[in-house]
């Protein structure tokens, strides 16, 4: 595809960009509007691809779980191996697409491998993640930073305190999430692993802060949010945070996303989750 069509997309999902707007610029790179529809449909997410892992698989258990927020009840969902036990534990962060059929089955792959793992919703405060996607971006645009990251620290000390929890954290996160397990790992100092999947990178100040040992991935034609990549790499040495860094050439913003139609990158993925599991085995066992 095209990649200024890919390029146009991303600047129409990450920032105030009206759909009336993308569309009518999406028509001018397709040749009208009937063929920018077209790719349109092949662009937006799939939930039809979204379990990898069937939410009644009988090696897990999994249930929707609410905590105490900033100012609200958080909404989640958890998923950890049907065995009673103590496993490491994993605060899974959502795109700007909210708490989703894909996020809860990554969810689900984290207890397939051995974790306790819990996706808070960020637009609980709003009764939760709303199917209209014009809807779901209002809500975005309208929540406060500080307050939303106060929500998912909470979730780490949920996960932390609950009886089925060894007490060590980690967490992952992509794009939006990404952005958010680059904060979580700032300000939470028992963190052991970060893993932010395309995020948003920290200010180069508060990388002292991290105690994690973080793991990047990024895609190879991801612009936007690697020209951040040389100033948080240069912290993370001067800091001598532990970290590994991993670019994927020739993949897009969401590449690890399965229904993210022509995004997705398969061979990708399955690498980037490779390496995350083999991080949050070393390091939350």
């Amino acid at each position: 595809m095209d990649q200024r069509i890919i390029n146009l997309f991303d600047e129409y999902t990450h920032k105030p960009l009206k759909r009336e707007d993308f569309l009518q610029r999406l028509a001018k790179l397709t040749g009208g509007m009937t063929a920018a529809l077209t790719v349109l449909s092949t662009l937006e997410v799939n939930y039809a691809h979204a379990q990898t892992v069937s939410g009644q698989d009988d090696r897990i258990l999994t249930e929707r779980v609410t905590y105490p927020g900033s100012d609200t009840t958080m909404k989640g969902y958890l998923a950890r191996p049907k065995a009673n036990g103590k496993y490491g534990s994993v605060v899974v962060i959502h795109e700007n697409r909210g708490l989703n059929p894909h996020i809860e089955d990554v969810t689900r792959r984290l207890a397939l491998a051995g974790f306790l793992a819990m996706a808070p919703d960020a637009l609980s405060a709003a009764g939760g993640t709303p199917t209209d996607e014009t809807q779901m971006r209002e809500l975005f645009g309208k929540l406060d930073a500080d307050k939303t990251r106060q929500n998912f620290l909470k979730g780490l000390d949920y996960l932390k305190n609950r009886p089925d929890s060894n007490g060590k954290l980690g967490c992952v996160g992509f794009c939006w999430g990404g952005a958010m397990a680059n904060q979580l790992a700032v300000h939470y100092p028992d963190l052991k692993a970060a893993v932010p999947f395309y995020g948003r990178q920290p200010d180069a100040a508060d990388v002292p802060k991290i105690k994690a040992t973080v793991q990047l991935h990024y895609g190879g034609l991801d612009e936007r949010i690697n020209a951040g990549i040389p100033a948080y790499e240069e912290a993370l040495k001067k800091a001598n945070v532990p970290y590994q860094l991993y670019v994927y050439e020739g993949t897009q913003h969401a590449f690890h996303n399965d229904t993210a139609g022509p995004r997705y990158n398969e061979a990708a993925a399955k690498l980037a989750w490779e390496r995350t599991i083999s991080l949050f085995r070393e390091k939350l066992a």
